[in-house]
């Protein structure tokens, strides 16, 4: 299709007709699990275990066909009964609850296996978030990495602070080596550019692309329009969902759909543009069932199926 007809300005414009011209990596008829795609997560924490369990779910039903989670030891057998479907790696966790760094030496041999790489729904402990982060960059060039939630603060200048137990030689991320997809909201966009809030209110576009050239990162700027800037200054717009999609645990199944995905063969910004737009499409549908509010961030993942199948390209 031509991009032009969806294009207003340099902002590309997502609706089905543009997704439908961009399709999804699809197995061959005969494809097994190893083809449709490993995916890990690495999330979860004693205080937010449903989080990796939403992830990790929203990954299988975007189609990925292997998943392993890597969550704290405290609730990993908590996380292998909800998720049958998955193996699960049980991590050393740190004494405030987060995923301590020297989990590094058992994912550095799992992670640069996989096709996506997803770290941060409902992790706590930021240093040790960031220092388990920048150990395992090194090995992921050559995988899709999506930071969500806490998992962002790596690009944050003011982690130079932290405890010098805690890779006192870096302890943030200036450029990534290797593009990574960042998915903050405009609260933690303002948190990790260090700008006013309302400045990201303002100026969505803008903001977007500056950080995602300054970190060499896809950065999807998320909200009821949804902006995604890539490293090379290209934007791509969505609109839609409703104000149910502003729940508990709602951006946990995004970034799970969003690592499902990539895991299948789906570029970073691919990912991120079919995902968000499925995300918003399956509010939509649960609020014409339920009415707008009260609808479950765990009930949006059993709808991307139908819906990944209903934009298929028109035969």
């Amino acid at each position: 299709m031509n991009d032009q007809q969806n294009q207003v300005g340099d902002i590309v414009c997502v609706d089905d007709d543009f997704l439908r011209g961009w399709p999804l990596p699809m197995p061959s008829v005969e494809g097994d699990k190893e083809e449709r795609g490993r995916v890990l997560v690495i999330a979860g924490s004693r205080e937010m275990p449903g989080a990796v369990i939403l992830a990790a779910t929203a990954a299988l039903r975007a189609g990925a066909g292997k998943l392993t989670i890597a969550t704290g030891s405290s609730i990993a057998p908590l996380v292998a009964l909800a998720i049958p479907e998955s193996r699960v790696i049980a991590l050393p966790e740190t004494s405030a609850g987060g995923i301590a760094a020297t989990a590094a030496e058992t994912l550095n041999g799992i992670a640069p296996r996989c096709g996506s790489v997803l770290v941060g729904p409902g992790m706590q402990d930021e240093p040790a978030t960031c220092a388990l982060i920048l150990s395992l960059l090194p090995r992921l060039s050559d995988t899709q990495v999506v930071l969500d939630a806490g998992a962002m603060n790596v690009v944050r200048r003011q982690l130079q602070a932290v405890d010098a137990s805690h890779h006192a030689q870096q302890k943030y991320v200036s450029s990534f080596h290797s593009p990574v997809l960042l998915t903050p909201h405009a609260g933690e966009m303002a948190h990790l550019a260090a700008v006013d809030k309302q400045a990201v209110v303002d100026n969505p576009v803008e903001i977007a692309r500056q950080s995602a050239r300054r970190w060499n990162a896809f950065v999807a700027l998320k909200g009821a329009t949804t902006f995604l800037a890539a490293p090379d200054g290209r934007i791509w717009q969505h609109d839609g969902g409703n104000v149910g999609l502003a729940t508990s645990g709602s951006g946990d199944t995004l970034a799970g759909i969003i690592a499902g995905l990539a895991a299948r063969g789906a570029p970073l910004e691919q990912a991120c543009v079919w995902g968000v737009a499925l995300h918003a499409r399956a509010g939509e549908r649960l609020a014409q069932r339920h009415g707008p509010l009260g609808y479950l961030a765990g009930e949006l993942s059993s709808e991307v199926p139908a819906l990944m199948h209903a934009l298929r390209p028109h035969e």
